[in-house]
């Protein structure tokens, strides 16, 4: 494996990054094509200067103050540090150790796989009712909610459990979410919703006897060898001071039970999803904190069929369930768990990069992950684009990120 790893300093801009949002201001989004005989070519080097332009202006603009990108196609790796960890004069430099608040790449990392890890045991039927696991979420429309609804987002539940009145703990949010009626019947609207993937993460537990952040660490990080990776990095005794803050108005720690932030400093080692910070830290929909590092690694397993290095986690039919199209007919496709062409895929894709072929997910707090089965070729965005405030707006430079990577990996314009 070809490794390019160290620290940018220095900003600048890019003619590319110029074009590419001329491109964008078009409206335009076409697929790429690989380049004749470059299909197992290594990483373009040429690309990469870009790339750190790129994230070197975020960061100048004050979007994000620090990030980990990695860019991997067929053993060639190019993985780069950006920015500090917070804004202060004293914050210490962003380096590919650093931990991040993952948000909902939580979804594709950790609760997706489960599931599908229980279905291949036989304790999970895909297509079986929500109600058959959990009776005491059946009416409000919910009785025809199968689980293969919930890994699509086309259930037709809410996109979230309200705030208020005041609640805590995972009982309160699985009585609330049992409580939510139907917008819309299921199969028939794709919209994205945490308590889709709340309810899933509560049936891991469900089924398996262990709670969710225990079932992904013995069954899906430390079998991978993410070591980095987990639920409530501060309890696992992960250092406060290499985790990525997210927002201003916190102690490690203090979030109170309903998820409101304490007055006091940053949110670091904390979940910055409210709900899941009402949930304890540890929900289906968000809490894993990771690396780069790791995330690149869970990429490697997808990319290979559900194995990496002699370790199978998830057989090859699961890993095209979590990646191909999955949705009821008529709906924009995703699979259980990956995003497929979504409108939520448009920027993290990039201009290039095949629409319908390739697949990831993304993270409120910054995160990205995007894989191209036909160049076999991922990239990994972990920032802390919410710190101070998560005022910030990053999608432009998803798509920067997203055709620069394509760009790397062989893939160019067609025509």
């Amino acid at each position: 494996m070809r490794l390019f790893s160290f620290r940018a300093r220095l900003p600048r801009r890019t003619l590319f990054a110029v074009a590419c949002l001329a491109v964008l201001a078009a409206g335009c989004a076409v697929p790429g094509r690989p380049l004749p005989g470059a299909r197992h070519a290594a990483l373009d080097a040429a690309r990469f200067p870009e790339i750190d332009a790129a994230l070197r202006q975020a960061i100048g603009e004050k979007k994000l103050p620090g990030a980990v990108f990695h860019l991997e196609r067929a053993g060639d790796v190019y993985e780069r540090a950006y920015g500090t960890l917070h804004d202060g004069p004293d914050a210490a430099p962003v380096t590919p150790d650093t931990v991040f608040d993952a948000a909902s790449l939580s979804k594709v990392l950790a609760t997706a796989p489960a599931i599908l890890l229980l279905a291949e045991e036989g304790k999970i039927d895909l297509d079986a009712r929500l109600a058959q696991y959990f009776p005491e979420c059946a009416g409000g429309g919910k009785d025809a909610i199968t689980i293969r609804h919930l890994l699509t987002h086309s259930s037709g539940l809410p996109s979230g459990l309200p705030a208020k009145p005041a609640w805590h703990g995972d009982a309160a949010a699985h009585a609330l979410a049992c409580n939510t009626a139907v917008t819309d019947a299921p199969g028939t609207l794709l919209r994205y919703s945490d308590i889709n993937y709340i309810l899933l993460g509560q049936l891991v537990q469900r089924v398996s006897g262990m709670p969710l952040d225990q079932f992904a660490r013995t069954r899906i990080f430390a079998p991978l060898g993410m070591r980095d990776t987990g639920y409530l990095p501060l309890r696992r005794g992960v250092a406060a001071d290499t985790i990525a803050p997210t927002q201003k108005g916190a102690q490690p720690g203090t979030a109170t039970a309903h998820g409101d932030l304490a007055p006091g400093a940053l949110l670091q080692g904390v979940v910055h999803d409210p709900t899941a910070r009402r949930m304890d830290g540890v929900a289906g929909s968000a809490g894993v904190f990771t690396t780069a590092r790791d995330v690149a690694r869970y990429a490697r397993m997808v990319l290979n069929g559900g194995e990496l290095d002699g370790v199978r986690i998830l057989r090859p039919d699961s890993v095209r369930l979590l990646t191909t199209a999955q949705t009821p007919a008529g709906l924009a496709p995703r699979g259980m768990g990956m995003d497929i062409d979504s409108p939520y895929a448009l920027r993290p894709r990039g201009l290039l990069y095949p629409v319908g072929a390739s697949y990831g997910h993304t993270g409120f707090t910054g995160c990205v992950l995007w894989i191209d089965p036909g160049s076999r070729s991922f990239y990994v965005l972990l920032s802390n684009r919410v710190y101070p405030d998560d005022a910030s707006r990053v999608l432009e430079l998803y798509t920067r990120l997203g055709t620069l990577s394509a760009q790397a990996a062989g893939l160019v314009h067609p025509g």
